[in-house]
């Protein structure tokens, strides 16, 4: 009887340590809802990272469901909102790299330690600040030392139980992220803003979530703020795009170019982490005109299309990477995100070849891997852009051949009137625009534009009109739905006829003549005064040759005047 009830009581213990078990959350409850992801069973364990089956600590990291009221009160002011971002698509071998950055309330900001204070320059329609801080983080670990927290009810671990690192900052990390994609998780300690990276040799090519949950520090425990997702895509082909431009295009983004023109086509390689930096790259163009097939070692290059019509333009791209040999092993076949499976033997899932012409054949694999002579090994990897694009005949070149003054009468000389003769090759323009500017053609002052008729041959005239005389630039732009050309000229305005001008100068001059003799007629009277006549001889004759001097000026001037003073008519002179 005694061992039936030991057998009971343990029995009992065991049952109730399977529910404690079977009730024990995990990182895949909390972060992925209970959902386990179906691509589990495909992927190798990412470098740092950990798989989503362990144990979360729900006592110091509370998980709430999506619309849990407690959610409105996890921050002082309101809601916090985490912004994640990635630099996806990413080629498979290279990485990837998430971004989270949070967003706090209005008026709220993060100081140099990481504390969160209210912004006194921000407007806030409610009342004064009460206290400089929404989180005050240092002022709670003050009396903290690294090994010793718990004084402060801070507990430095994370939801699986490991240990903070032990950051120079560590005070300044006040939040926790967790990241969680492909069955793993990677949780690390930062400020208002995270990043993680990790590589993409062991993902399957495809669509993929990344998601993240964020919580700051508590007073006793730690509170989620926020959460966020954001899908990645990994692929087999290099990510590109091309820029295409061209001269007197007027609108780049619609696919429609000019004949005769050439066109600069311009590819951009998606690769921040850098992953095809070693590689050998080619370009092989076909642009659809029949004029064969181009390759090249540039990424920007130019063709000029001569016929009007649509065309569509393939371009592949192939790399050819350096990488490390390793022995060649039967291994899965290469898992895709269709699901797709192709029977191949690899090495670290790249295929081995030794027929590199077959490849360039058939550019269709992610990466072909192939000895060199020298006992290297290198793949190959290819990417595909194409588009179609309409080639119009278009306004080509545009020339200023003359520009004539216009006569007109006084009466209605208020502007100066200049036409200007303009000739344009190729289509027939629709509008013109002129545009007057300072001399260095930098500053505009002014622009007309308006509707042309040409019916044959593309010669018109265009009448503007300059207010004030000097030197302007004159931009003409001629143009219709799908181009525009501009020619531009330096003018000098004189702002009037020459008539008018050489009548005004000789008025003025006249005036100043006559104010100069005044001037003169009054000075000499104020200080001309009788003095005895001396015996000096030398005196005597100056002075002779001075009144006579004034004598005859006067009498040319005020000849009528000469009875106002007979005293001088009658005063000896000296000899």
């Amino acid at each position: 009887m005694k061992g039936l009830c030991c057998l009971v009581f343990l029995g009992f213990l065991l049952l109730n340590e399977g529910v404690l078990y079977t009730t024990a959350k995990q990182f895949q409850d909390v972060l992925s809802h209970g959902k386990t992801s179906s691509h589990v069973r495909y992927h190798k364990k990412l470098n740092g990272w950990s798989p989503d089956q362990n144990n979360w600590n729900e006592k110091l990291y509370p998980s709430w469901e999506e619309g849990d009221p407690r959610w409105n009160d996890c921050w002082r002011g309101g809601r916090v909102v985490a912004r994640l971002t990635t630099d996806s698509p990413a080629l498979v071998g290279s990485n990837v790299s998430f971004a989270v950055i949070l967003e706090f309330p209005r008026c709220q900001k993060e100081d140099n330690d990481s504390n969160i204070i209210y912004d006194r320059n921000c407007k806030n329609d409610s009342t004064d600040f009460l206290d400089d801080y929404v989180y005050h983080w240092t002022k709670w670990i003050d009396d903290c030392v690294w090994k010793n927290c718990t004084s402060n009810n801070t507990h430095r671990v994370f939801p699986d139980g490991r240990p903070f690192p032990h950051h120079p900052g560590w005070r300044r990390r006040n939040f926790v992220y967790l990241f969680h994609t492909l069955g793993q998780y990677y949780q690390k300690t930062a400020g208002s803003s995270a990043t993680v990276s990790i590589n993409t040799t062991n993902i399957a090519l495809g669509k993929h979530l990344m998601e993240v949950l964020v919580y700051r520090r508590g007073h006793r425990t730690y509170v989620p703020v926020a959460t966020a997702s954001a899908p990645y895509v990994v692929t087999d082909q290099i990510p590109l795009f091309v820029n295409l431009s061209q001269k007197n295009d007027r609108n780049i983004s619609d696919f429609i170019f000019i004949k005769d023109s050439p066109i600069i086509f311009d590819v951009k390689i998606h690769d921040p982490s850098h992953y095809l930096n070693n590689s050998a790259i080619t370009y092989k163009w076909n642009y659809g005109d029949g004029s064969g097939l181009f390759v090249s070692n540039s990424p920007i290059i130019t063709h000029t299309y001569t016929l009007e019509g649509n065309f569509t333009f393939n371009l592949t791209v192939q790399a050819i990477k350096p990488v490390p040999c390793k022995p060649t092993t039967p291994t899965p076949p290469y898992p895709t995100s269709s699901g797709t499976k192709t029977p191949t033997t690899t090495t670290n899932n790249t295929a081995i070849t030794t027929n590199p012409s077959a490849n360039l054949a058939s550019p269709t694999s992610a990466s072909v891997m192939e000895y060199t002579p020298d006992g290297g090994c290198h793949i190959y990897r290819y990417g595909h852009y194409k588009a179609v694009i309409s080639i119009l005949e278009a306004i080509l070149e545009v020339n200023i051949i003359q520009m004539t003054s216009v006569s007109m009468s006084v009466a209605q000389a208020t502007n100066t009137l200049v036409d200007f003769i303009v000739s344009c090759q190729g289509s027939l323009p629709t509008n013109a625009c002129t545009t007057v500017s300072d001399p260095t053609c930098q500053v505009p002052q002014n622009m007309v534009c308006e509707s042309v008729e040409i019916t044959d041959e593309c010669l018109l005239t265009i009448r503007r009109a300059f207010n004030e005389p000097g030197t302007y630039c004159v931009n003409i732009t001629l143009g219709d739905d799908t181009s525009q050309a501009l020619a531009s000229t330096l003018i000098s305005v004189n702002g009037g006829s020459s008539s008018r001008t050489a009548q005004g100068v000789l008025i003025s001059f006249g005036f100043l003549v006559v104010f100069v003799v005044i001037v003169t007629f009054l000075l000499y009277k104020r200080y001309k005064k009788y003095k005895p006549i001396e015996r000096s001889t030398g005196q005597a004759v100056n002075r002779e040759v001075l009144s006579v001097y004034f004598s005859n000026f006067k009498a040319v001037l005020f000849g009528g005047s000469n009875e106002r003073d007979p005293l001088l008519k009658s005063k000896p002179r000296i000899v």
